[in-house]
């Protein structure tokens, strides 16, 4: 019988190896992306109080109504740029980047890039 990988499973593997290595601190937070089929969040974390500084998704009020004629890779590039405009107004100039175990493309790249135009140094 042919077993079926668990990709989600692999993935979370994958983000757990990450996160051994990267922390986000008061200073230099964790920039945290997660992605699903439809939807894309980004978290702004200080790991060591264990808070969301901030955080923006396809999913917020104001953000819907704005993708709702875009496509997911546009999406993702403007909850990026909504996300690092929000750290700006917070006083949070440089994060660490954290992917969450997905492959640096597509949806993750250009959130990583709209962030980067707004201003956040990763």
């Amino acid at each position: 019988m042919i077993t079926k990988i668990n990709k989600n499973a692999v993935r979370q593997k994958r983000h757990l190896r990450v996160r051994n290595k990267i922390s986000g601190t008061a200073e230099r937070p964790r920039f945290n992306v997660f992605r699903s089929t439809n939807h894309i969040n980004v978290q702004i974390i200080d790991d060591v109080k264990q808070v969301t500084l901030v955080s923006c998704s396809t999913l917020d009020k104001d953000m819907a109504k704005k993708v709702a004629k875009l496509t997911k890779t546009e999406a993702a590039k403007l909850v990026g740029e909504t996300a690092a405009k929000k750290a700006l107004k917070a006083g949070i100039e440089e994060v660490v980047f954290d992917r969450g175990g997905y492959l640096y493309t597509g949806r993750v790249l250009a959130v990583a890039e709209g962030a980067r135009e707004a201003g956040l140094k990763f």
